[in-house]
């Protein structure tokens, strides 16, 4: 199957962002809803795409190699050792609570990126960036009143990519 520019970009921010999930994808690739996205994929891309067991978005091992890009997320029995992000996920990740260290909410991520990187994210975005850290397996919830978060016990090692 031969793919068109624009498949070929999408099939790319797949395999970079895996797992990801149909929300992540209408927003990066201007889409109206969840819908939209998955009727595109299995429309255009379902030769190179297929659902982990918690239903997220994840490139076959042949969609990377057809778009040369690397995957979101490397790592090996020993854990998470690269992980590729947009840039608030990497600048949350530099700030959330270590794995040693006592979770906290996200009104206090948020709070720690603001003040490192003079930027000012909404709480939703800062949510959505601890989500996926999560399903990247290197931030973890813990529940308290509210959910709050740290670095996974095997994140502290990995190197961070922006995408």
């Amino acid at each position: 199957m031969t793919l068109s520019e624009e498949e070929r970009d999408r099939l790319a921010d797949i395999v970079r962002l895996q797992p990801t999930k149909n929300g992540e994808l209408q927003e990066r690739w201007g889409l109206d809803g969840g819908s939209e996205v998955h009727s595109y994929l299995e429309t255009h891309l379902a030769d190179y795409y297929y659902r982990n067991e918690n239903s997220y978005i994840c490139a076959t091992p042949e969609a990377a190699d057809l778009v040369g890009v690397d995957p979101g997320v490397e790592g090996d029995e020993d854990g998470v050792q690269v992980i590729r992000v947009p840039e608030l996920e990497a600048q949350v990740f530099e700030v959330v609570a270590g794995p040693d260290e006592r979770s906290e909410s996200v009104v206090s991520v948020l709070q720690k990126v603001r003040a490192a990187f003079e930027t000012d994210p909404g709480v939703d975005a800062v949510r959505e960036a601890l989500g996926n850290l999560r399903r990247k397996g290197v931030v973890e919830v813990v529940y308290r009143t509210v959910p709050t978060y740290k670095r996974a016990a095997d994140g502290t090692g990995v190197e961070v990519e922006i995408v």
